[in-house]
């Protein structure tokens, strides 16, 4: 629950700012005009996990409207986040997108390293792998481990994308490359325990967890693949784009379509590559107070080998969060666990309904309250390819566990989940997106609950 303290207060504060603004302030227009760089907005990141510690750290962005202006558009936007949570995982990012510093051409780099002591890691294939939940709540009987659904991972991660006119004012190119390493292994059962008297998380040796099960006894996760390694790639596109705002577009379309290829060359240590496209859509239902907007993704292995650590990245030609992963999570499905949905290519949809039921103005910018109803759906289309002697080689190798404990052949299909968003918005751009879902299958979870910035899509 990153942020949780600080966002929230924010959400109280606009609440009772909204509730002095007269009805015709409400309903009147006001055209703020803002030269130049522009502080967007900053807020700490403060938050507590039992297993991780205490969250502590600060984000923030600035805009560069230029002069003349062309608010609420931009031409240069940086972000900036630091966090960390005492035990050591954390979020060191900087992103800088420029309209004109490459003049024709759109320009968005991001560099990023982020330490994960806990991932999530559900296995593969959506509902073919079980999920336990009495296996990591300590309250039940059958309990194992708070972490036995995590392992650790690292990501470094140097991005930058380019995107240029192709034909009038909507279609557009896209091409980019990014440089990426992972570091995969066990959880520090030790770091995480430091410092606690009780409840401490037993060692792997006494319990080991999903991935070293799947590494060790299983053989499922390819030792090539077992510490990590680096992923660098090159991508080239299409994109059609008519949206109306950035922000919270009330009309248009915006679909794009891409290749990403992982050539052995650049110094992959694995060479593949992958192909997707997504639309998305607005509509306007009530003049700038109420749209309906949906997306649609689709994305597939087209050749080689992805390595498991990669499997959960969704490819974009840009990226609007610190991460893009899925399916599951904050990012594609809110009401269900992250990464629970692995495969080799899926489908991804979400439907919004979107309402501005409050405006007010606070620290001088024009300013709205959003509240989105949602419903996200997804599915493994193309699975990740495992051992036809599986059950055999578990009944071998997993002793004290049953096959339908951990597999069910056949059985993925649709996963499901809905909820609400609480959206803050201050001077059109900063956007505060909190995310409550609930998934419609206990096997993708219960509630889900977080707290970012801006709209899904």
């Amino acid at each position: 629950m990153k942020r949780t303290i600080a966002l929230l207060l924010t959400i109280v504060i606009a609440f009772s700012l909204s509730a002095q603004e007269k009805k015709e302030k409400k309903e009147k227009k006001e055209k703020n005009v803002k030269t130049g760089w522009r502080f967007g907005g900053a807020l700490p990141a403060i938050s507590y996990d039992s297993n991780l510690g205490f969250q502590y750290g600060a984000l923030f962005e600035l805009f560069n409207y230029g002069n003349p202006s062309v608010y609420p558009e931009f031409y240069d936007h940086t972000y900036t986040e630091v966090s960390r949570f005492t035990k050591g995982s954390g979020l060191y990012r900087f992103m800088y997108e420029s309209n004109h510093l490459i003049p024709g051409i759109e320009l968005i780099t991001d560099l990023s390293y982020i330490p994960d002591l806990a991932n999530q890691f559900y296995g593969f294939n959506g509902y073919e792998s079980i999920f336990n939940k009495n296996w990591i709540d300590k309250q039940v009987s059958d309990y194992r481990s708070a972490m036995f659904y995590s392992h650790q991972r690292d990501q470094f991660r140097f991005r930058t994308d380019f995107i240029g006119k192709a034909s009038g004012e909507n279609l557009k190119w896209t091409a980019g490359f990014a440089f990426q390493n992972f570091r995969v292994r066990s959880v520090n059962i030790d770091k995480l325990n430091k410092g606690k008297e009780d409840n401490l998380l037993p060692s792997l040796t006494e319990q080991p967890g999903l991935f070293e099960l799947y590494r060790d006894s299983l053989g499922l996760i390819p030792t090539n693949e077992q510490e990590g390694g680096w992923v660098n790639t090159l991508k080239a596109g299409l994109v059609w784009d008519s949206r109306d705002n950035r922000s919270n577009p009330m009309k248009g379309l915006w679909t794009e379509l891409g290749i990403e290829v992982a050539p052995k060359f650049i110094g992959n240590d694995w060479g593949f590559s992958r192909f997707y496209i997504t639309h998305r859509q607005y509509f306007t239902l009530v003049e700038k107070d109420l749209s309906l907007v949906y997306r649609i993704g689709y994305q597939t292995t087209l050749s080689g080998h992805v390595p498991f650590f990669y499997q959960s990245q969704a490819l974009t030609y840009r990226l609007t969060g610190y991460t893009n992963e899925g399916l599951g999570g904050s990012s594609s499905m809110r009401g269900v666990l992250k990464n629970r949905v692995v495969g080799d290519g899926f489908i991804l949809g979400n439907v919004e309904l979107r309402w501005k039921p409050v405006y007010f103005k606070f620290l001088g910018r024009e300013s709205y309250l959003g509240l989105d109803l949602f419903y996200d759906i997804g599915m493994v289309t193309r699975k990740i390819k495992l051992p036809d002697n599986l059950e055999s080689r578990f009944n071998e190798y997993m002793t004290g566990y049953s096959f339908d404990e951990f597999f069910n052949p056949g059985g993925e299909k649709l996963h499901h989940c809905a909820g609400i968003s609480i959206m803050p918005v201050w001077g059109e751009n900063f956007v505060i997106a909190v995310d409550i879902g609930k998934s419609f299958n206990a096997q993708d979870g219960n509630i889900g609950f977080s707290i970012g910035l801006n709209y899904l899509f």
